[in-house]
Parts: structure tokens; C-alpha cells; sequence
């Protein structure tokens, strides 16, 4: 989806805040709120006998999540602990549990991001997570990396990290559809044993008061583009930190930036005006790892893709901070 511009806008005197807009929605809003309280406060989470270490945030959309995924299953993997992720596979169709085969599977079917993952480690997906972390651990994993799941309570879960985006950390500031959280940030936070802020940005005031773990976090690129102009497209969160990362590369120019929304299905339509693009302005296409798992076979070995990975500005910590499950 893409999101509503009046989501990232505080200053209420903004014609672009939607005030009305807002009014209007704060009964579903308060619908949503009351909905996923109840849920959390009546379940009882399922212990499935294996550490679960939840990576989720407060917002819809990206905030780097899936990196901060792989770098805790690297973690665990350098222990020589056999550590899995585990998604619910939005936007494939398949219900799980099944571990992902990049060779076999497409996003279509499993979805993007655990797509993403499969590239570089164990990865599963099942839409009933209790019954998908049961068959990782008949499987033989011993530490399960959840991908998103803070707002689910079916499986206990031993370390709960939440990934905020430091540019643009709670929108403004209130519950979908009003706004992009996912829940009241204080509830969010309660329920978390740390908080990685990524990117560039002031501490939020929301964590003024939270006792947990803070760290700092930001993406690099795994390897750098060859210099030269490009055009860049993405169907992601935030598409404009993709092309503010692309222009910090030396070497690279940044002809055109075309955004998406999340989890886009690209068509042929689309295909064939990043082509003519590239074409007019004489530069070759770029996306992120994301984007790219969900083009077709065909078109994959002509668009460059700029892969990323997270970067903890204090490592020790970071790695503290998951050894807790093993103490």
C-alpha cells in the first residue's frame, strides 16, 4: 500500500495534516486500538520449546526489519547454533509451514521478504506461526528470528526487539487508519526488551521513559555499485531512503527515482516504462534486494540490484543483547 501523505505530518496549521480526514477516521481508528488490545490480552502465547527472538516494529511499512533479521540469525549461526527466520509470508499465497527454496519458490507464493531472507540463511513461512515454529523445531532449528509478529501473541517469545525508523519514527503519531502505528506506542512498548533506531535522526521523545535496550543501527551496502548513472525504483516503505542511500555512493548518479508502493507487483506496464526510462536517460536500473526477488526470471539479470545489510554503531551490545536467550 501507499501510504496516505497526511501519515508522516505532525504540524496540525499543514493543509497537508488532513485534519478532516483525521476526524473521520478516529472511530476506526479506535476500532483497530480496541481490537488488537483484546487480542494481545486474550491469548495465551504458545511455548513451543525453542528461544524466539521477535523482530517487529510500531508502524506499517518498512523500518529495516528484515536486515536487522538476517544479522540476528548471523549471530546466532556464528555460535554454531542451526537458527532459522520465520515470516508469515504476506503477499504469497501459500500457507505454510514450509522453508523457502529460492531455487523452487517465488514471491508470489511465499512473499518477498522471506524470499529475501532464504537468499542467505534458513528461511520459513507459515501464516499460523505456533505450527510454524513446531516444524522448524521438528526440523532440528534451535533458535527461531521472527520477522514481524510484535502485535502477534500466539508464540511466546523470549527476546522482543522493536525496529523504529529514526527519520520518521511514529508518523503522526497515531493508530491506522488515522496513522501508520500498528498500536499506541506506549503498549508497544511495553511489551519490548529493546528498541534499534535506524538511520539518521534524534532520539524520539516516545522513549523517553523506556527502560530497555537502545541501540543505534544503520543500512550499508554489502558491496558498491560500479559508478555510473542510474535509475533507481523501489516498492518499499520508504522508497526516498533507497535513493538518498544510492546518492551518498561515489561514483553514482542518480538519474530518476521511481517510487512504489510496499510489496508492488510489478507489471508489464511497469517493466516496460523503467525500460524506456533507462533507455531515454541512458542509465541502467537499481533496486533493493526486496524489489528485486519479485520481478520476473527474465528481467532480473538486467536491473542491478543494490543489496544492504544492517550496521550496529556498537556491535558488543547488539551481540549482548541476543545473547541473552542463550544464558
Amino acid at each position: 500500500m501507499r501510504e496516505p501523505h497526511f501519515w508522516t505530518v505532525t504540524d496540525k496549521r499543514s493543509r497537508a495534516s488532513a485534519p478532516m480526514i483525521k476526524l473521520l477516521l478516529t472511530p476506526l481508528s479506535m476500532i483497530y486500538t480496541w481490537a488488537g488490545k483484546r487480542r494481545i490480552a486474550n491469548a495465551t502465547p504458545e511455548d513451543v520449546g525453542v528461544p524466539v527472538v521477535c523482530i517487529g516494529n510500531l508502524t506499517l511499512g518498512g523500518a529495516g526489519k528484515t536486515p536487522v533479521t538476517a544479522a540476528a540469525r548471523k549471530y546466532y549461526l556464528s555460535k554454531g547454533l542451526k537458527a532459522a527466520s520465520l515470516s508469515r509470508g504476506y503477499g504469497g499465497n501459500m500457507e505454510g509451514p514450509h522453508r523457502v527454496d529460492p531455487g523452487v519458490h517465488a514471491a508470489g507464493e511465499v512473499g518477498d521478504e522471506p524470499l529475501m531472507l532464504a537468499a542467505s540463511g534458513e528461511a520459513w513461512i507459515s501464516k499460523d506461526r505456533p505450527l510454524g515454529a513446531t516444524s522448524m523445531k521438528l526440523d532440528g532449528v534451535q533458535i527461531i528470528v521472527m520477522d514481524d509478529g510484535h502485535q502477534n501473541p500466539s508464540l511466546r517469545k523470549s527476546l522482543s526487539i522493536i525496529v523504529v525508523d529514526a527519520a520518521n519514527p511514529i508518523g503522526n503519531g497515531h493508530v491506522f487508519p488515522k496513522g501508520p502505528l500498528r498500536e499506541p506506542v506506549a503498549e508497544g512498548l511495553a511489551r519490548a526488551d529493546a528498541v534499534v533506531l535506524m538511520g539518521e535522526g534524534e532520539t524520539p521523545a516516545a522513549l523517553k521513559n523506556f527502560s530497555g535496550v537502545v541501540l543505534r543501527a544503520r543500512l550499508v551496502p554489502l558491496a558498491p555499485l560500479p559508478p555510473g548513472r542510474y535509475i533507481a525504483f523501489a516498492g518499499i516503505g520508504r522508497p526516498e531512503r533507497f535513493f538518498d542511500s544510492l546518492q551518498k555512493q561515489e561514483g553514482v548518479e542518480l538519474a530518476e527515482g521511481v517510487p512504489f508502493p510496499d510489496h508492488h507487483a510489478f507489471t508489464r506496464s511497469d517493466i516496460d516504462y523503467l525500460m524506456k526510462l533507462s533507455k531515454e536517460r541512458v542509465a541502467r536500473l537499481v533496486t533493493t534486494d526486496k524489489d528485486h526477488v519479485r520481478l520476473s526470471p527474465d528481467l532480473k539479470d538486467h536491473v542491478l540490484r543494490a543489496s544492504v545489510e544492517a550496521k550496529f554503531e556498537d556491535e558488543p551490545a547488539f551481540a549482548a543483547l541476543l545473547a541473552r536467550v542463550l544464558q
